[in-house]
C-alpha cells in the first residue's frame, strides 16, 4: 500500500520510481527519475532525466535541476530571500506578497545529504556540495564544496 500525493497536473517521465510518504504538485519529473520516501516537490519545480532524489528532501518552487543529480538525503532548497509569515497587513502571506527567487542545479552535479541551497544560486555541472553545507552563492563547475557557508575545497579531478 503507498501513501502517496501525487497531484493531477504533475508530469512525470518514464519509468519514474516514486517511494511512499511523497507529496508532489505541479512539478516535472525527468525519465528514470528517482523519488524517495519523505519527499516534497512543489509546483514549477522541475527535475531532468537520471535523477536520484533521496529521502526527506524538500524542492521548493523555483528549482531547476538539470538530467544526471543526485540529490541526497534531508537536502533543503530554500526560494525567498526574506520569508515572513505575515504581510505588512498583518495578514497571513499570500503568493502576491514574496518574490520566489530560482535556483539552478545543473547536468551531473551531486549534493550530500542535509545540505541546505539558498536561492537563487547555481551549481555548476558536475560540482559536488559536501554534507551538511549550506550554499549561499554560486558553485563552479566540477568544483567540490564544503561548510557553512561552503567553500571551494578542490575540483573534482584534482588528486587530494
Amino acid at each position: 500500500m503507498k501513501f502517496n500525493s501525487i497531484a493531477d497536473d504533475v508530469k512525470l517521465g518514464k519509468d519514474v520510481k516514486i517511494y511512499n510518504f511523497v507529496n508532489l504538485y505541479g512539478c516535472e519529473i525527468g525519465d528514470n527519475s528517482k523519488v524517495g520516501t519523505f519527499v516534497e516537490i512543489q509546483k514549477g519545480a522541475r527535475i531532468g532525466k537520471h535523477c536520484k532524489i533521496s529521502s526527506h528532501t524538500f524542492i521548493c518552487e523555483g528549482v531547476t535541476i538539470e538530467d544526471d543529480v543526485f540529490v541526497g538525503h534531508n537536502v533543503t532548497f530554500i526560494n525567498d530571500m526574506y520569508p515572513r509569515a505575515t504581510a505588512e497587513d498583518g495578514q497571513l502571506q499570500t503568493e502576491a506578497d514574496w518574490v520566489c527567487v530560482p535556483t539552478l542545479v545543473k547536468r551531473g552535479a551531486s549534493i550530500g545529504s542535509s545540505a541546505t541551497i539558498l536561492c537563487g544560486v547555481t551549481i555548476g555541472e558536475n560540482a559536488i556540495v559536501g554534507a551538511g553545507s549550506v550554499v549561499t552563492k554560486d558553485v563552479a563547475p566540477n568544483a567540490i564544496v564544503a561548510g557553512n557557508p561552503a567553500r571551494f575545497i578542490r575540483n573534482v579531478n584534482e588528486k587530494k
